[in-house]
Formats: C-alpha cells, structure tokens, sequence
C-alpha cells in the first residue's frame, strides 16, 4: 500500500556550509514527484537524507506517521523506504537473480541463525522469494537475464537490475535517483512503460531526481525545484518549465546551460521524448 511522504523544514549543515534550507513538501500515496534543480542544488543531499545516509540537521521526514529522519540505512525496510543510486551498485561476478534476491533479504524470517542451520521453514521461504524474483524479473522483461552474470549487460539493463533489486523489498515510497542516466532513447521508453505501470497498481509513491525533462514530464504528478538548497517552486512540470525562476537557475549562470542540468543533451525546457 502506497504511503504518504512528508518533509518539514528539513535543514542540513556541514560544519559551518548549509546544504539544505528549510526544505518541504509533502507526496501524496500512489503519485510521483519530481525532484530537480541545477548542479549543486542539493538533490542527492536531500535523497541522502531521506534514505538515511545523512541526518538532517534539524526538520523531520515522515513516512504516514513514522518519523524516520533519525533511522540509519538499513532500517529503512521496516518504514517501507528504498533506493536506487544514480550508479547501480550490483554484485556483477554474481548472476542477476542473485543481485535481485538480495533486495528481498530483510523480508525473510528468522536470523542468522536459522539461515546458517537451513531449517525447512527457511528453505521454503528462500523457494517463495525465488520465485517471486523470477517475477519481478520476468514484468520488467529481464527474465530471459536472470541466470546471466550481471557483468554481462549493459549499464541500462543495470539499472532495471537495480529497480528489480528494490521492488522485491516490497517498498511503500522509492527513491530513484537518475534512472535515465546513460539510456538510450529505446530505453527511456521502456523506463516510463515500466513506472506508468508500477504507478497504476497504486502500491507505490516515487520520488524522481532526474535531469532529463522528458522523463519528468511524461511521468511527474509534481515537480519540486531545489536551487542552492532551497526549495525554488513546486508545481507541473509544465510549470516549472516556464517559470522564470527556474530558467534563470539552469540558465541564468554565466549565461549558459548548467552542466547537470545538460548531461545528454536533456535540458530544461526539452519535451518528452
């Protein structure tokens, strides 16, 4: 079941540097927002806290009703929290079920022990979660990869790796960071038939950093701008496109193009794909 996911005055400080200002919003159940801005606005920042791999200086990050600013990484599972990162992180000697598997670890029963020991109860479950990796697999059109070697695919196909990885922890909200990053138009393609239908189910709210506009804009419900930290304006993409605001802060700096904003030739103002 989708959750709602509420950030209230979110600041982060590194020693005397502010990162973060004040930063809010609130993502309704089942919808995506997208999250953008220039080079330095503070994206991965803010995704970092959300995931846990930063604290927040001050401010709270909710998941319904759990405060979760203060939960480390690995306990996010249990709030229905995941991620994916702009570089895929897989276990490539490893064959693709396996990196899949590994994203359902935290919903088997027991511990370390009753792993180490194999007991029939424990078997089972790691049969059921087999077989429903093949599925996830198998949806995302990545079955006939399953008992590959991921260091045999291409960096696309690591990314559907990746957000096979994170479906199988059954997540509530899920971050992805840049999924289009390095695809190829085909794939792109593939990348919003996969998040329209994951969006459909109504079991999921995604939150999107991504710099190519055409993503955001055939997928986002709403669009947050960060610029230095802050929040700049939330609204459509449509909107955000054509507030000055936002095209004085990719284009507005020296009087080019912001790189991050750029990387593949995506930029603000381009139409979806």
């Amino acid at each position: 079941m989708a959750a709602r996911l509420t950030l209230t005055d979110v600041n982060l400080h590194f020693g005397g540097v502010t990162v973060l200002k004040d930063v809010g919003f609130v993502v309704e159940p089942g919808t995506i927002l997208g999250l953008v801005g220039p080079n330095g606005a503070g994206k991965t920042s803010l995704f970092n806290c959300i995931s846990g791999h930063y604290r927040p200086s001050s401010g709270s990050i909710r998941i319904d009703d759990a405060e979760i600013s203060q939960t480390r990484p690995a306990g996010m599972s249990r709030h229905g929290l995941a991620r994916t990162f702009q570089h895929p992180a897989l276990q490539l000697e490893s064959t693709v079920l396996d990196n899949v598997l590994l994203g359902g670890h935290s919903r088997l029963p027991g511990g370390p022990a009753e792993w180490a020991l194999r007991l029939p109860p424990m078997v089972r479950s790691e049969r059921a979660l087999r077989t429903e990796a093949l599925g996830v697999l198998d949806d995302l059109g990545l079955g006939w990869a399953a008992h590959r070697s991921a260091d045999e695919l291409s960096h696309g196909l690591h990314k559907g790796i990746e957000l096979c990885r994170a479906l199988m922890a059954k997540p509530q909200v899920l971050l992805l960071d840049e999924p289009a990053a390095g695809l190829s138009h085909g794939e792109i393609d593939d990348f919003i038939a996969t998040i329209r239908t994951l969006k459909a189910a109504g079991e999921i709210t995604l939150v999107i950093v991504e710099h190519h506009m055409g993503v955001i804009s055939a997928l986002a419900d709403r669009v947050v701008v960060l610029d230095h930290g802050s929040k700049l304006m939330e609204g459509t993409a449509a909107e955000a496109q054509s507030d000055p605001r936002v095209i004085e802060a990719y284009l507005g700096r020296d009087g080019t193009e912001d790189a991050e904003a750029t990387e593949g030739g995506e930029g603000i103002g381009d139409d979806v794909a």
